[in-house]
Protein backbone atom coordinates (compact mmCIF):
# COMPACT_ATOMS: atom_id res chain seq x y z
CA UNK A 1 0.00 0.00 0.00
CA UNK A 2 1.33 3.24 -0.77
CA UNK A 3 2.02 5.74 2.05
CA UNK A 4 2.00 9.40 0.69
CA UNK A 5 0.68 10.95 3.71
CA UNK A 6 -0.37 8.59 5.79
CA UNK A 7 3.48 7.72 5.85
CA UNK A 8 3.65 10.98 7.92
CA UNK A 9 2.64 10.53 11.52
CA UNK A 10 -0.53 12.79 12.22
CA UNK A 11 1.07 14.22 15.16
CA UNK A 12 4.83 15.65 15.56
CA UNK A 13 7.13 14.71 18.00
CA UNK A 14 7.03 18.37 18.92
CA UNK A 15 2.76 18.01 19.87
CA UNK A 16 3.62 14.77 21.98
CA UNK A 17 6.28 16.63 24.08
CA UNK A 18 4.20 19.91 24.74
CA UNK A 19 1.16 17.42 26.26
CA UNK A 20 3.06 15.68 29.00
CA UNK A 21 0.03 13.91 29.60
CA UNK A 22 0.13 11.73 26.20
CA UNK A 23 3.04 9.27 26.08
CA UNK A 24 5.01 8.49 22.66
CA UNK A 25 4.33 4.92 20.96
CA UNK A 26 8.03 4.16 21.87
CA UNK A 27 7.61 1.19 19.89
CA UNK A 28 4.72 -0.33 21.92
CA UNK A 29 2.89 -3.40 20.57
CA UNK A 30 -0.37 -3.90 19.62
CA UNK A 31 -1.88 -6.79 18.61
CA UNK A 32 -5.04 -7.35 16.05
CA UNK A 33 -7.36 -10.52 15.95
CA UNK A 34 -8.66 -10.28 12.11
CA UNK A 35 -7.50 -9.41 9.12
CA UNK A 36 -10.29 -7.96 6.83
CA UNK A 37 -10.46 -4.24 5.56
CA UNK A 38 -11.03 -2.67 9.06
CA UNK A 39 -8.51 -4.98 10.14
CA UNK A 40 -5.76 -4.24 7.33
CA UNK A 41 -6.88 -0.38 7.66
CA UNK A 42 -6.01 -0.23 11.35
CA UNK A 43 -2.49 -2.12 11.28
CA UNK A 44 -1.52 0.46 8.32
CA UNK A 45 -2.75 3.72 10.52
CA UNK A 46 -0.78 2.14 13.39
CA UNK A 47 2.44 1.13 11.73
CA UNK A 48 2.73 4.77 10.78
CA UNK A 49 1.99 5.89 14.20
CA UNK A 50 4.64 4.46 15.56
CA UNK A 51 3.73 1.60 17.16
CA UNK A 52 4.73 -2.22 16.44
CA UNK A 53 1.77 -4.46 14.93
CA UNK A 54 1.40 -8.31 15.18
CA UNK A 55 -1.50 -9.31 13.67
CA UNK A 56 -3.39 -12.58 14.36
CA UNK A 57 -4.45 -14.64 11.32
CA UNK A 58 -6.14 -18.38 11.04
CA UNK A 59 -4.54 -18.08 7.91
CA UNK A 60 -1.16 -15.66 8.55
CA UNK A 61 0.93 -16.88 4.48
CA UNK A 62 -1.64 -15.95 2.63
CA UNK A 63 -2.66 -12.72 4.44
CA UNK A 64 0.60 -11.64 4.91
CA UNK A 65 0.58 -9.48 1.71
CA UNK A 66 -1.89 -7.35 2.80
CA UNK A 67 -0.76 -5.87 5.89
CA UNK A 68 2.66 -3.19 5.55
CA UNK A 69 5.74 -5.01 5.90
CA UNK A 70 6.78 -3.37 9.09
CA UNK A 71 3.05 -5.09 10.81
CA UNK A 72 4.03 -9.13 12.13
CA UNK A 73 1.35 -11.72 10.51
CA UNK A 74 1.53 -14.87 12.65
CA UNK A 75 -1.00 -17.11 13.39
CA UNK A 76 -3.26 -15.61 16.82
CA UNK A 77 -1.76 -18.07 19.26
CA UNK A 78 1.57 -16.15 18.98
CA UNK A 79 -0.12 -12.88 18.55
CA UNK A 80 -1.76 -12.92 21.47
CA UNK A 81 1.27 -13.94 23.57
CA UNK A 82 3.29 -10.68 22.12
CA UNK A 83 1.21 -7.81 23.33
CA UNK A 84 -1.29 -7.07 26.40
CA UNK A 85 -3.42 -4.65 24.07
CA UNK A 86 -5.72 -6.74 21.29
CA UNK A 87 -8.22 -5.14 18.73
CA UNK A 88 -10.67 -7.73 18.15
CA UNK A 89 -11.70 -7.28 14.28
CA UNK A 90 -13.74 -10.17 13.66
CA UNK A 91 -17.48 -10.92 13.56
CA UNK A 92 -19.67 -11.30 16.76
CA UNK A 93 -20.41 -14.64 15.35
CA UNK A 94 -16.81 -15.33 15.40
CA UNK A 95 -16.09 -14.28 18.96
CA UNK A 96 -16.43 -17.93 19.55
CA UNK A 97 -13.34 -19.37 17.83
CA UNK A 98 -11.24 -17.32 20.08
CA UNK A 99 -12.01 -19.37 23.18
CA UNK A 100 -9.23 -21.68 22.39
CA UNK A 101 -6.84 -18.52 23.68
CA UNK A 102 -8.82 -18.27 26.99
CA UNK A 103 -5.51 -19.06 29.03
CA UNK A 104 -3.73 -16.69 27.30
CA UNK A 105 -5.86 -13.87 26.68
CA UNK A 106 -6.51 -13.40 30.32
CA UNK A 107 -5.54 -10.18 31.80
CA UNK A 108 -5.08 -8.48 28.78
CA UNK A 109 -7.31 -5.57 27.00
CA UNK A 110 -9.22 -6.72 24.39
CA UNK A 111 -10.51 -3.29 22.18
CA UNK A 112 -14.01 -4.30 20.49
CA UNK A 113 -14.53 -2.66 17.20
CA UNK A 114 -17.41 -4.50 15.75
CA UNK A 115 -21.37 -3.06 14.70
CA UNK A 116 -23.95 -4.86 14.13
CA UNK A 117 -26.26 -5.13 11.04
CA UNK A 118 -29.23 -3.60 12.78
CA UNK A 119 -29.78 -1.36 15.68
CA UNK A 120 -30.63 -3.13 18.57
CA UNK A 121 -30.42 -6.55 16.75
CA UNK A 122 -29.40 -8.74 19.73
CA UNK A 123 -30.51 -7.82 23.66
CA UNK A 124 -26.75 -7.27 24.85
CA UNK A 125 -24.10 -5.49 22.82
CA UNK A 126 -21.09 -6.94 21.12
CA UNK A 127 -18.71 -5.73 23.69
CA UNK A 128 -21.00 -6.96 26.57
CA UNK A 129 -20.86 -10.37 24.93
CA UNK A 130 -17.37 -10.52 24.24
CA UNK A 131 -17.07 -9.61 27.99
CA UNK A 132 -18.69 -12.43 29.27
CA UNK A 133 -17.24 -14.81 26.92
CA UNK A 134 -14.15 -13.93 28.40
CA UNK A 135 -14.73 -12.66 31.90
CA UNK A 136 -10.72 -12.80 32.70
CA UNK A 137 -10.18 -9.69 30.30
CA UNK A 138 -11.06 -6.35 29.84
CA UNK A 139 -12.71 -5.50 27.11
CA UNK A 140 -13.02 -1.98 26.10
CA UNK A 141 -15.55 -0.59 22.94
CA UNK A 142 -14.00 1.52 20.68
CA UNK A 143 -13.01 2.90 17.20
CA UNK A 144 -16.39 1.02 15.83
CA UNK A 145 -17.56 4.46 14.38
CA UNK A 146 -14.36 5.27 12.35
CA UNK A 147 -14.52 4.18 8.96
CA UNK A 148 -11.68 2.12 7.84
CA UNK A 149 -11.71 5.08 5.02
CA UNK A 150 -10.67 7.61 8.19
CA UNK A 151 -8.24 5.26 9.11
CA UNK A 152 -6.74 4.99 5.54
CA UNK A 153 -6.64 8.70 5.36
CA UNK A 154 -6.61 9.75 8.80
CA UNK A 155 -8.86 11.99 10.90
CA UNK A 156 -8.10 15.05 8.25
CA UNK A 157 -10.22 13.32 5.94
CA UNK A 158 -12.69 12.09 8.24
CA UNK A 159 -14.32 11.75 11.45
CA UNK A 160 -11.85 12.69 14.38
CA UNK A 161 -13.70 11.48 17.54
CA UNK A 162 -13.62 7.82 18.70
CA UNK A 163 -16.32 6.76 21.09
CA UNK A 164 -14.83 4.18 23.76
CA UNK A 165 -16.50 3.08 26.59
CA UNK A 166 -15.51 0.22 29.58
CA UNK A 167 -15.62 -0.38 33.06
CA UNK A 168 -12.09 -0.25 33.78
CA UNK A 169 -11.09 3.82 33.47
CA UNK A 170 -7.36 2.45 33.52
CA UNK A 171 -7.91 0.61 30.58
CA UNK A 172 -10.14 3.34 28.71
CA UNK A 173 -7.05 5.38 29.58
CA UNK A 174 -4.57 3.09 27.64
CA UNK A 175 -6.74 3.10 24.45
CA UNK A 176 -7.63 6.57 24.64
CA UNK A 177 -3.92 7.50 24.60
CA UNK A 178 -3.39 4.97 21.61
CA UNK A 179 -6.13 6.83 19.76
CA UNK A 180 -4.88 10.24 20.45
CA UNK A 181 -1.31 9.13 19.42
CA UNK A 182 -3.16 8.27 16.20
CA UNK A 183 -4.52 11.46 15.97
CA UNK A 184 -8.06 10.97 17.03
CA UNK A 185 -9.94 12.65 19.23
CA UNK A 186 -11.12 10.35 22.25
CA UNK A 187 -14.58 10.55 23.56
CA UNK A 188 -14.97 8.91 27.40
CA UNK A 189 -18.59 7.26 27.19
CA UNK A 190 -18.43 5.81 31.12
CA UNK A 191 -18.84 2.35 31.28
CA UNK A 192 -19.29 -0.69 29.12
CA UNK A 193 -23.19 -0.46 29.45
CA UNK A 194 -22.44 2.43 26.71
CA UNK A 195 -21.53 0.00 24.45
CA UNK A 196 -25.18 -0.62 22.94
CA UNK A 197 -25.58 3.20 22.12
CA UNK A 198 -22.07 3.49 20.69
CA UNK A 199 -22.90 0.75 18.24
CA UNK A 200 -26.03 1.89 17.36
CA UNK A 201 -24.58 5.28 16.30
CA UNK A 202 -23.17 4.35 12.72
CA UNK A 203 -26.25 2.25 11.86
CA UNK A 204 -28.43 5.49 12.38
CA UNK A 205 -29.02 7.30 9.05
CA UNK A 206 -28.88 10.72 9.53
CA UNK A 207 -31.07 11.25 12.49
CA UNK A 208 -30.86 14.88 13.27
CA UNK A 209 -32.11 15.29 9.54
CA UNK A 210 -35.10 13.59 9.82
CA UNK A 211 -37.29 16.10 11.09
CA UNK A 212 -35.94 18.73 8.53
CA UNK A 213 -36.40 16.85 5.85
CA UNK A 214 -39.72 15.72 6.00
CA UNK A 215 -40.66 19.22 6.98
CA UNK A 216 -38.67 20.36 3.75
CA UNK A 217 -40.88 17.93 2.32
CA UNK A 218 -44.07 18.93 3.74
CA UNK A 219 -43.18 23.04 2.37
CA UNK A 220 -42.66 21.69 -0.97
CA UNK A 221 -45.62 19.24 -1.13
CA UNK A 222 -47.93 22.14 0.34
CA UNK A 223 -46.51 25.19 -2.12
CA UNK A 224 -46.46 22.27 -5.27
CA UNK A 225 -50.34 21.66 -4.65
CA UNK A 226 -50.99 25.38 -4.55
CA UNK A 227 -48.82 26.43 -7.44
CA UNK A 228 -50.19 23.73 -9.07
CA UNK A 229 -53.46 25.16 -8.91
CA UNK A 230 -52.98 28.52 -9.58
CA UNK A 231 -50.37 28.37 -12.93
CA UNK A 232 -52.18 24.82 -14.56
CA UNK A 233 -55.69 24.01 -13.18
CA UNK A 234 -56.96 27.33 -12.79
CA UNK A 235 -56.35 28.04 -16.54
CA UNK A 236 -57.53 24.97 -18.02
CA UNK A 237 -60.82 24.91 -15.83
CA UNK A 238 -61.51 28.98 -16.47
CA UNK A 239 -59.71 29.55 -19.61
CA UNK A 240 -59.18 25.99 -21.06
CA UNK A 241 -56.18 26.66 -21.99
CA UNK A 242 -53.51 23.04 -21.48
CA UNK A 243 -50.50 24.42 -18.80
CA UNK A 244 -49.71 20.67 -17.93
CA UNK A 245 -45.89 21.58 -19.39
CA UNK A 246 -45.23 23.37 -16.83
CA UNK A 247 -45.52 20.31 -14.40
CA UNK A 248 -41.96 19.60 -14.72
CA UNK A 249 -39.69 22.77 -15.06
CA UNK A 250 -42.08 25.85 -13.83
CA UNK A 251 -43.93 24.88 -11.05
CA UNK A 252 -41.12 22.96 -9.39
CA UNK A 253 -39.34 26.57 -9.74
CA UNK A 254 -42.03 28.61 -8.58
CA UNK A 255 -42.67 25.99 -5.60
CA UNK A 256 -38.53 26.15 -4.73
CA UNK A 257 -37.83 29.24 -3.98
CA UNK A 258 -40.77 29.44 -1.57
CA UNK A 259 -39.89 26.50 0.16
CA UNK A 260 -36.07 28.21 0.72
CA UNK A 261 -37.27 31.13 1.94
CA UNK A 262 -39.53 29.82 4.93
CA UNK A 263 -37.31 27.13 5.88
CA UNK A 264 -34.25 30.34 6.18
CA UNK A 265 -37.05 32.01 8.30
CA UNK A 266 -37.44 28.71 10.51
CA UNK A 267 -34.00 28.95 11.22
CA UNK A 268 -34.27 32.16 13.04
CA UNK A 269 -37.85 32.04 14.33
CA UNK A 270 -37.20 29.75 17.42
CA UNK A 271 -34.53 32.21 18.67
CA UNK A 272 -37.79 34.80 18.45
CA UNK A 273 -39.75 32.50 20.40
CA UNK A 274 -36.91 31.52 22.72
CA UNK A 275 -35.81 35.52 23.71
CA UNK A 276 -40.08 35.64 23.63
CA UNK A 277 -40.01 32.88 26.12
CA UNK A 278 -37.35 34.69 28.28
CA UNK A 279 -38.67 37.91 28.87
CA UNK A 280 -42.04 36.72 29.30
CA UNK A 281 -40.79 34.78 32.35
CA UNK A 282 -37.98 37.11 33.44
CA UNK A 283 -35.51 34.54 33.72
CA UNK A 284 -32.30 32.73 31.35
CA UNK A 285 -32.69 29.72 33.87
CA UNK A 286 -35.75 28.79 32.71
CA UNK A 287 -35.98 25.12 30.51
CA UNK A 288 -37.35 25.62 27.52
CA UNK A 289 -40.09 23.61 26.34
CA UNK A 290 -38.36 20.24 24.68
CA UNK A 291 -40.21 21.09 21.09
CA UNK A 292 -38.50 24.62 21.09
CA UNK A 293 -35.49 22.61 22.33
CA UNK A 294 -35.47 20.34 19.81
CA UNK A 295 -36.20 22.96 17.06
CA UNK A 296 -33.10 25.07 18.23
CA UNK A 297 -30.68 21.88 18.07
CA UNK A 298 -32.44 21.22 13.98
CA UNK A 299 -31.67 24.76 12.98
CA UNK A 300 -28.78 23.91 11.10
CA UNK A 301 -30.20 21.24 9.39
CA UNK A 302 -32.95 23.38 8.39
CA UNK A 303 -30.82 26.33 6.84
CA UNK A 304 -28.79 23.66 4.79
CA UNK A 305 -31.53 22.36 2.94
CA UNK A 306 -32.41 25.96 2.69
CA UNK A 307 -29.67 26.59 0.97
CA UNK A 308 -29.84 23.40 -1.15
CA UNK A 309 -33.36 24.55 -2.32
CA UNK A 310 -32.14 27.95 -3.25
CA UNK A 311 -29.66 26.69 -5.00
CA UNK A 312 -31.65 24.18 -7.37
CA UNK A 313 -33.96 27.55 -7.80
CA UNK A 314 -30.98 28.83 -9.29
CA UNK A 315 -30.26 26.75 -11.64
CA UNK A 316 -33.82 26.11 -12.34
CA UNK A 317 -34.09 29.56 -13.26
CA UNK A 318 -30.87 29.43 -15.49
CA UNK A 319 -32.92 26.29 -17.67
CA UNK A 320 -35.97 28.14 -18.21
CA UNK A 321 -34.65 30.27 -21.34
CA UNK A 322 -33.54 26.87 -22.54
CA UNK A 323 -37.12 24.67 -22.70
CA UNK A 324 -38.63 24.60 -26.39
CA UNK A 325 -41.60 26.19 -24.47
CA UNK A 326 -40.32 29.22 -23.59
CA UNK A 327 -38.48 29.83 -27.48
CA UNK A 328 -42.18 29.29 -28.87
CA UNK A 329 -43.18 31.83 -26.17
CA UNK A 330 -40.48 34.12 -27.42
CA UNK A 331 -41.90 33.85 -31.37
CA UNK A 332 -45.57 34.09 -30.04
CA UNK A 333 -44.77 37.62 -29.02
CA UNK A 334 -42.66 38.78 -31.39
CA UNK A 335 -45.26 38.02 -33.72
CA UNK A 336 -48.00 39.51 -31.70
CA UNK A 337 -45.81 42.39 -31.29
CA UNK A 338 -45.22 42.76 -35.38
CA UNK A 339 -49.03 42.45 -35.82
CA UNK A 340 -49.64 45.41 -33.42
CA UNK A 341 -47.19 47.50 -35.29
CA UNK A 342 -45.07 47.86 -31.73
CA UNK A 343 -41.63 48.90 -32.66
CA UNK A 344 -40.43 49.02 -28.42
CA UNK A 345 -41.95 46.92 -26.07
CA UNK A 346 -39.20 48.15 -23.33
CA UNK A 347 -41.08 48.93 -20.59
CA UNK A 348 -39.01 50.77 -17.76
CA UNK A 349 -40.59 49.91 -14.76
CA UNK A 350 -40.13 45.72 -15.70
CA UNK A 351 -36.77 46.33 -16.43
CA UNK A 352 -35.47 47.81 -13.05
CA UNK A 353 -37.94 45.42 -10.96
CA UNK A 354 -35.96 42.68 -13.00
CA UNK A 355 -32.60 43.72 -12.81
CA UNK A 356 -33.72 44.45 -8.85
CA UNK A 357 -35.01 41.53 -8.35
CA UNK A 358 -32.29 39.19 -9.78
CA UNK A 359 -29.21 41.33 -7.75
CA UNK A 360 -31.00 40.91 -4.10
CA UNK A 361 -31.59 36.71 -5.25
CA UNK A 362 -27.39 36.82 -6.61
CA UNK A 363 -26.86 38.39 -3.01
CA UNK A 364 -29.01 36.20 -0.93
CA UNK A 365 -27.45 33.35 -2.92
CA UNK A 366 -24.15 34.24 -1.88
CA UNK A 367 -24.93 34.71 1.78
CA UNK A 368 -26.53 31.50 1.87
CA UNK A 369 -23.69 29.99 0.66
CA UNK A 370 -21.61 31.18 3.18
CA UNK A 371 -23.91 30.12 5.93
CA UNK A 372 -23.45 26.53 4.32
CA UNK A 373 -20.00 26.82 3.69
CA UNK A 374 -18.76 27.67 7.56
CA UNK A 375 -21.73 25.21 9.32
CA UNK A 376 -19.18 22.45 7.88
CA UNK A 377 -17.22 21.17 10.75
CA UNK A 378 -14.04 21.43 9.45
CA UNK A 379 -14.71 25.20 8.74
CA UNK A 380 -16.23 26.19 11.53
CA UNK A 381 -13.68 24.49 14.04
CA UNK A 382 -11.26 26.78 12.58
CA UNK A 383 -13.69 29.93 13.50
CA UNK A 384 -13.74 31.55 16.89
CA UNK A 385 -17.16 31.74 18.74
CA UNK A 386 -17.56 35.57 17.88
CA UNK A 387 -16.68 34.75 14.24
CA UNK A 388 -19.16 32.00 14.04
CA UNK A 389 -21.83 34.11 15.53
CA UNK A 390 -21.25 37.03 13.38
CA UNK A 391 -21.55 34.39 10.79
CA UNK A 392 -24.71 33.07 11.99
CA UNK A 393 -25.92 35.25 13.50
CA UNK A 394 -25.68 38.43 12.02
CA UNK A 395 -25.20 37.28 8.07
CA UNK A 396 -27.78 35.18 8.72
CA UNK A 397 -30.46 37.50 9.41
CA UNK A 398 -29.12 39.72 6.60
CA UNK A 399 -29.80 37.00 4.31
CA UNK A 400 -33.30 36.84 5.63
CA UNK A 401 -33.44 40.53 4.79
CA UNK A 402 -32.25 40.26 1.62
CA UNK A 403 -34.75 37.53 0.89
CA UNK A 404 -37.38 39.68 1.61
CA UNK A 405 -36.38 42.10 -0.80
CA UNK A 406 -36.01 40.05 -3.08
CA UNK A 407 -39.48 38.60 -2.78
CA UNK A 408 -40.67 42.04 -2.46
CA UNK A 409 -39.40 42.92 -5.72
CA UNK A 410 -40.49 39.85 -7.57
CA UNK A 411 -44.24 40.64 -6.80
CA UNK A 412 -43.77 44.37 -6.52
CA UNK A 413 -47.52 45.72 -7.21
CA UNK A 414 -49.27 42.69 -8.66
CA UNK A 415 -49.86 41.39 -5.10
CA UNK A 416 -52.74 44.22 -5.49
CA UNK A 417 -53.41 43.41 -8.61
CA UNK A 418 -56.85 41.43 -8.82
CA UNK A 419 -55.98 39.43 -11.70
CA UNK A 420 -53.02 37.61 -9.85
CA UNK A 421 -55.54 35.97 -7.04
CA UNK A 422 -56.78 32.58 -9.29
CA UNK A 423 -59.95 30.76 -7.14
CA UNK A 424 -59.31 33.84 -5.09
CA UNK A 425 -56.03 32.62 -3.82
CA UNK A 426 -53.31 34.73 -3.56
CA UNK A 427 -49.73 34.60 -4.93
CA UNK A 428 -47.62 32.13 -3.41
CA UNK A 429 -45.02 34.77 -2.43
CA UNK A 430 -47.41 36.60 -0.42
CA UNK A 431 -47.88 33.33 1.92
CA UNK A 432 -44.11 33.17 2.19
CA UNK A 433 -43.61 36.62 3.83
CA UNK A 434 -46.03 36.28 6.59
CA UNK A 435 -43.08 34.11 8.72
CA UNK A 436 -39.75 35.94 7.77
CA UNK A 437 -41.82 39.11 8.11
CA UNK A 438 -42.74 38.45 11.42
CA UNK A 439 -39.31 37.13 12.61
CA UNK A 440 -38.02 40.92 11.20
CA UNK A 441 -39.98 43.12 13.50
CA UNK A 442 -39.39 41.23 16.16
CA UNK A 443 -36.04 40.99 15.75
CA UNK A 444 -36.22 44.89 15.67
CA UNK A 445 -38.80 45.08 17.99
CA UNK A 446 -35.55 43.20 20.64
CA UNK A 447 -33.34 46.33 19.41
CA UNK A 448 -36.07 48.91 20.88
CA UNK A 449 -33.46 50.64 23.96
CA UNK A 450 -36.08 49.27 27.00
CA UNK A 451 -36.58 46.15 25.82
CA UNK A 452 -32.77 45.33 24.76
CA UNK A 453 -32.05 46.36 28.21
CA UNK A 454 -34.40 43.91 30.10
CA UNK A 455 -32.30 40.94 27.63
CA UNK A 456 -28.98 42.57 28.94
CA UNK A 457 -30.27 42.07 32.35
CA UNK A 458 -31.56 38.55 31.87
CA UNK A 459 -28.64 37.23 29.92
CA UNK A 460 -26.44 38.51 32.81
CA UNK A 461 -28.22 36.81 35.47
CA UNK A 462 -30.88 39.03 36.78
CA UNK A 463 -34.27 37.34 36.93
CA UNK A 464 -37.80 38.74 37.91
CA UNK A 465 -38.66 38.98 41.31
CA UNK A 466 -35.01 38.30 42.54
CA UNK A 467 -32.76 41.36 43.94
CA UNK A 468 -29.41 40.82 42.84
CA UNK A 469 -26.29 42.42 41.91
CA UNK A 470 -25.71 43.05 38.11
CA UNK A 471 -23.30 44.98 36.04
CA UNK A 472 -24.49 47.26 32.69
CA UNK A 473 -22.87 49.48 30.52
CA UNK A 474 -23.40 52.82 30.65
CA UNK A 475 -23.36 55.43 27.96
CA UNK A 476 -19.35 55.64 27.40
CA UNK A 477 -19.61 52.20 27.35
CA UNK A 478 -18.00 51.51 30.65
CA UNK A 479 -19.51 49.14 33.09
CA UNK A 480 -21.18 50.24 36.07
CA UNK A 481 -22.89 48.14 38.87
CA UNK A 482 -25.49 48.64 40.36
CA UNK A 483 -28.86 46.52 42.20
CA UNK A 484 -31.74 45.51 40.44
CA UNK A 485 -35.53 43.62 41.07
CA UNK A 486 -38.35 42.90 39.98
CA UNK A 487 -39.75 46.46 40.06
CA UNK A 488 -36.53 47.20 37.59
Amino acid sequence: MPGGDMAEPLLSRRNMESNPELSLPAGRTLGILGSGDFARSLATRLVYSGFKVVVGSRNPKRCAGLFPSAAEVTVQADAVKKTDVIFVAVFREHYSTLCDLSDVLAGKILVDVSNNTEINYHKESNAEYLASLFPACTVVKGFNVISAWTLQSGPRDGNKQVLICCDNPEARRTVAEIAQVMGFTPVDMGSLSSACEIENIPLRLLPAWKIPVFLALGLFLCFYTYNFIRQVLHPYIREQKNKFYKIPVEVVNSTLPCVAYVMLSLVYLPGVLAVSFQLYYGTKYRRFPDWLDQWLQHRKQIGLLSFFCAALHAVYSLCLPMRRSHRYQIINTAVKQVMEKKTDAWIEEEVWRMEIYVSFGIMALGLLSLLAITSLPSIANNLNWREFSFIQSTLGFTALVVSTLHTLTFGWTRAFDENQYKFYLPPSYTLTLLVPCTVILAKGFFHLPCIHQRLLLIRNGWEKGRYVKFTMPSATGEYSSGESSSNV
